[in-house]
């Protein structure tokens, strides 16, 4: 495996805007340093599927997180089934699930004010980015569904929004060890 050596330094491209523009730039590079690093997965953040299917065809086992149902809207799954069919036909996992910085959390910031210990980490990771936020919490959860092995460094794609700004290579940890995750770049974020 390649880690860069002490010392050594990469660009980072940090984009003016935050939102959907980036998507194809970020999956781009994405998928060239996940390529460089010899890692094989990539795990994005994809609630309708457009983006995740943006990860196919680049030789790299994708993982796609989306909302939970009911995220927009009382029964709302925003992934059609023609597009899980499609993404999953074509060898993408699919994993739709409670998010993991939100979940009873949220409830009860919604019904008693406050915030709470997932959503303090949640707004603790916001200060790197939304998307860089999310690319963490996607990989720990599809980690805890066992869509990945643990151990494992993935390339994660997350945005601000809808769409893909942001990439970072990570290994990350169950979420009863959240605290062990490991960040080892940046590849790109919003400024």
């Amino acid at each position: 495996m390649f880690f860069p050596k002490k010392g050594t330094v990469r660009c980072v491209e940090i984009f003016e805007r935050p939102g959907r523009e980036n998507t194809e730039t970020a999956v781009s590079l994405a998928v060239r340093r996940a390529k460089e690093l010899g890692i094989l997965t990539l795990v994005v953040a994809t609630n309708t599927g457009e983006t995740g299917e943006r990860c196919l065809g680049h030789g790299l086992e994708v993982v796609c997180v989306t909302h939970h149902v009911g995220f927009a809207g009382p029964g709302v799954d925003e992934m059609e089934p023609d597009k899980r069919a499609f993404l999953t036909e074509k060898g993408a996992k699919i994993l739709t699930t409670t998010h993991l910085f939100a979940g009873i959390d949220r409830a009860l910031r919604i019904q008693a004010g406050g915030l709470y210990p997932g959503e303090i980490v949640g707004h603790t990771l916001r200060m790197f980015g939304q998307g860089v936020k999310v690319g963490i919490e996607c990989s720990v959860m599809a980690l805890d569904a066992g869509l990945i092995k643990h151990g494992q460094r993935v390339v994660a794609l997350g945005g601000t929004g809808r769409g893909a700004d942001s990439a970072i290579v990570l290994t990350p940890e169950h979420s009863n060890q959240f605290f062990g995750t490991k960040i080892h770049e940046i590849i790109c974020k919003p400024g």
